[in-house]
């Protein structure tokens, strides 16, 4: 383990508090993640959920821990609103796109896994499919209808809540009363299948035009949305494991029906500590798919948008996410973007100019091992990502005061500050730097040399949009245009 004096605390949806972080195994944590459902093109509040188990993931394996990180894909069984009636949306989108399910799988899958490549993601360490796991999931289901808390109606299976509530807690997660949920609960067509309303499906018997469908004990049908994860996660991680995430948008009804699935069949809360990271909204409105509202990764790194005066880099959109911490909610803005590009290239620049430094003094003017200390307690409050930005833009003016020749540092902080910083800002928090060696350097500039050509022809023909589109794309890759009265030059920043 990485030497810290500090406990790592973990705030507990389930306690409600932050608690101390004691792992399962020694050294070795067992995490899962939910993943996406795989019927449209990821958007920025996916990738905000992504990121912050991905700053997790990281910094538990920066401080020593062995991580089995395991995120799965939904691809099957996710019904319309959450709810066990209506169109699975897999086979939905099949339907829009004139697709079979499984090209709409294939074509999303790809999209989620080039825009997390894209934006710096580590991948998990397994990647699991709803499809590939449909034995353990009827196991499952047999297991939980012999203990008595599930009853087969029509071809279909659901979880008994009722039953359940009798000698478990439903609502140890979310905080929900029983009772008060079924006082609100609205009456749905196609319910009438079920006991209660509270009851969820954990199989679906399919209608004869339904695709994605396999044989059960029960029907030719397909599993409901919560028995998945509570499958994949028990196969990879066992009965109890240490971190079970995602946003908070699945912490009803998802992972309460999780808790109650593992409770039935392993006698645990599945994990010890259940964490959610908060929304990523737009215009003060929750970013969702289903609703439309939402700004695609694409738009915002090249294409652009009505909403936003120019791109932005993947680092930078980053950057903007981590200065909040990830169980507050976040609002998307042209502004906290361009603030946050600024940011982030200051930071960008003072590594620069720290890894230049050639004269050193006999000390410092700069605690070196107390900031180290205050990153690490920072992260180890519940993975405080705004703090530890704060902590490091401490160092920032320190390095920018040392190169006016305004302060002193000593070889050895010099060595420990540049360790420390590069470690916080690119293993920790994922950020990336432009690097290239030294053999693609001609390429690159032959590269950059053809789209200023035609950026000059764009201008020549009075096309600004183009132009200020390709000098925009440019500046955030690190290049800048120098423009002239006939022709333009570049720089790599």
């Amino acid at each position: 383990m990485q030497s810290v004096n500090q406990e790592l605390k973990i705030y507990n949806s389930i306690s409600g508090v932050k608690e101390t972080f004691n792992t399962v195994t020694k050294d070795h944590v067992g995490m899962y993640v939910c993943g996406p459902t795989v019927y449209s093109n990821v958007h920025l509040g996916n990738l905000r959920t992504f990121t912050s188990f991905d700053v997790i993931y990281r910094y538990l394996n920066h401080i020593g821990y062995k991580v089995r990180y395991v995120r799965n894909i939904t691809d099957v069984g996710h019904l319309e609103n959450d709810e066990d009636v209506g169109e699975d949306r897999i086979i939905k989108k099949a339907r829009i796109e004139n697709l079979e399910p499984m090209e709409v799988v294939q074509k999303y899958t790809y999209d989620f896994h080039e825009t997390v490549r894209r934006f710096n993601l580590l991948p998990p360490n397994i990647e699991p499919t709803a499809t590939g796991h449909i034995t353990d999931q009827i196991r499952l289901i047999e297991k939980i209808i012999d203990e008595g808390m599930a009853y087969v109606v029509n071809g279909s299976v659901y979880f008994d809540v009722f039953e359940y509530s009798k000698s478990n807690n439903y609502g140890i997660l979310s905080k929900r009363n029983l009772e008060d949920l079924i006082h609100n609960t609205r009456s749905l067509d196609g319910q009438s299948d079920k006991k209660n309303p509270q009851d969820f499906a954990l199989w679906k018997k399919a209608e004869t035009k339904h695709i994605m469908k396999w044989n059960s004990p029960w029907s030719e049908g397909f599993p409901g949305w919560h028995i998945e994860c509570t499958a994949m996660s028990n196969k990879y991680l066992g009965d109890i494991f240490d971190i079970h995430g995602g946003g908070i948008d699945l912490k009803f009804p998802h992972h309460e029906c999780e808790i109650a699935q593992s409770n039935v069949c392993f006698g645990t809360n599945a994990a010890n500590y259940w964490v959610h990271a908060n929304m990523l909204t737009l215009n003060g409105q929750k970013m969702s798919k289903s609703t439309d509202n939402n700004i695609l990764p694409e738009e915002i790194f090249s294409k652009g948008s009505p909403l936003l005066s120019k791109t932005f880099s993947e680092s930078c959109v980053k950057f903007f996410m981590l200065q909040a911490h990830y169980r507050s909610v976040l609002d998307l803005s042209n502004e906290a973007l361009v603030a946050a590009e600024k940011g982030y290239n200051k930071l960008i620049d003072a590594i620069n100019i720290l890894e230049s430094f050639k004269d050193f003094s006999n000390k410092s003017d700069f605690d070196i091992k107390e900031w180290v200390n205050n990153c690490y307690k920072a992260m180890n409050d519940d993975f405080n990502t705004p703090i530890l930005i704060a902590n490091i833009f401490d160092a920032v003016k320190f390095i920018n005061k040392v190169n006016q020749e305004k302060g002193n540092i000593s070889k050895e902080d010099w060595e420990v500050l540049l360790r420390s910083i590069n470690s916080f800002v690119f293993d920790v928090m994922g950020l990336q730097k432009l690097k290239l060696r030294n053999n693609e350097n001609s390429k690159i500039n032959n590269v950059i040399d053809v789209l200023l050509e035609l950026r000059n022809d764009a201008r020549k023909n009075k096309n600004y949009e183009l132009s200020d589109k390709i000098r925009d794309m440019l500046k955030n890759k690190g290049i800048s245009i120098n423009d002239s009265d006939k022709d333009s030059s570049f720089t790599i920043d």
